[in-house]
């Protein structure tokens, strides 16, 4: 089973990616910067998911 970390982390990865997306549209200069931290957040949630399987075997 997926932790509520890996979860949570997953979910702001992804909201921060579509508020990039949506800033990235109107043009704003820091579009991305919070694509970026949302890729980071998703590269986070990815990890912790596979050390959770590795550590379960």
């Amino acid at each position: 089973m997926i932790s509520k970390k890996v979860i949570s982390f997953f979910t702001f990865g992804i909201f921060l990616v579509i508020a990039g997306a949506l800033l990235k549209i109107s043009k704003n200069p820091q579009a991305s910067l919070i694509l970026a931290v949302g890729l980071a957040f998703e590269l986070l949630a990815g990890l912790l998911f596979i050390w959770n399987k590795i550590q379960k075997k």
